[in-house]
C-alpha cells in the first residue's frame, strides 16, 4: 500500500511546507475550516454545508476511490487540514492523516444522495464546521431545485404513465427524482444469474446503472433501456449538479 511508502516522507514534507515562500508572502485570513475531502462526492457535501476551503485528493480519473494510491502531496494536504472527510470504504484517508501527524478531525461522510439523507448529512457537517446559516440556505435552494427537476422529468413520462425501473443500490435515489416505480435494486456486487432472472422477470422499462461502478449491460436481452447515472459532482464540487445531470439523462431517455 502506498501509505507505507509515504510515512517516511512525513517530516520532509512538513518541513517543505515551512520554506522561504511562507516567510515572504503575507498570510491570508482564514474564513472557515480547511477541509480535505477524498473525492468530489465528500467535497460536494462539504460545500453544501458551507465550507469554502476544500481540497480534493482523488482525481476524477480514478473511478473507484478505494483503489487510489495516495501521493506525498496528499500527505501534506491532510497535515494542514482542520477536517478530513472520507467514506468508510476509503481506508487510506485516516491512515495518511495519522501518518502526517495531523490534528485534523477525521469525519466519515454518509454518501447517500437520497433527498432526506442529503439534507440530514449537510446539516450535521454544518454543525461541525460552524456554518449552519450557509447550510440552511443551501437546503432551501436544494428543495426548490429538486422539485423543479422532478417536475421536468415527470413531464417526460411516456404517455403520461409512471415508468418502471430497477436500479443499482447507490443510484436508487434517482427513482424518487424521476417519480418512477422502483421494482428492485441490485449491487454493489455483480448480479448473479438468479438475481438477473428475478430482475428481468419484473419487466422493467429502464435500468438505472451506477456509472462509477458499471460492469457493462446489467440486463441483456431484457428490453430495458440502461441509463448510466452519476453520484460524484464535477470539479466545481456542486452537489446540485449531480441531480441536474441525472435529471437530464433520465428525461432524454424517457423522451
Amino acid at each position: 500500500m502506498a501509505v507505507r511508502l509515504l510515512v517516511p516522507l512525513t517530516a520532509a514534507l512538513l518541513l517543505a511546507g515551512c520554506g522561504s515562500a511562507a516567510e515572504t508572502q503575507p498570510q491570508q485570513p482564514r474564513t472557515g475550516p480547511k477541509i480535505v475531502a477524498t473525492t468530489t462526492w465528500e467535497a460536494g457535501f462539504a460545500k453544501a454545508a458551507g465550507a469554502t476551503d476544500i481540497t480534493v485528493i482523488v482525481p476524477k480519473s480514478v473511478l473507484h476511490a478505494p483503489d487510489y494510491d495516495p501521493k506525498p502531496s496528499d500527505l501534506k494536504a491532510v497535515a494542514d487540514a482542520d477536517y478530513v472527510l472520507f467514506a468508510p470504504f476509503e481506508s487510506f484517508a485516516p491512515k495518511i492523516t495519522d501518518a502526517a501527524g495531523s490534528d485534523a478531525k477525521k469525519v466519515e461522510v454518509a454518501l447517500d444522495n437520497s433527498r432526506d439523507k442529503v439534507k440530514a448529512e449537510v446539516t450535521r457537517l454544518a454543525q461541525l464546521f460552524g456554518t449552519q446559516d450557509a447550510a440552511r440556505k443551501w437546503i432551501s435552494d436544494f428543495d426548490a431545485e429538486y422539485a423543479k427537476l422532478s417536475g421536468e422529468v415527470k413531464a417526460k413520462w411516456p404517455g403520461g404513465r409512471q415508468p418502471k425501473v430497477v436500479a443499482q443500490m447507490f443510484v436508487g435515489y434517482a427513482a424518487d427524482l424521476a417519480g418512477a416505480e422502483l421494482l428492485g435494486v441490485y449491487g454493489p456486487e455483480p448480479v448473479t444469474p438468479s438475481q438477473l432472472a428475478e430482475l428481468k422477470g419484473k419487466a422493467p422499462q429502464f435500468v438505472f446503472e451506477n456509472s462509477h461502478m458499471s460492469t457493462g449491460t446489467v440486463l441483456p436481452d431484457a428490453g430495458a433501456e440502461q441509463i448510466d447515472l452519476v453520484n460524484y459532482p464535477d470539479d466545481d464540487n456542486d452537489l446540485l449538479g449531480v441531480y441536474r445531470a441525472n435529471a437530464k439523462k433520465i428525461s432524454e431517455a424517457l423522451a
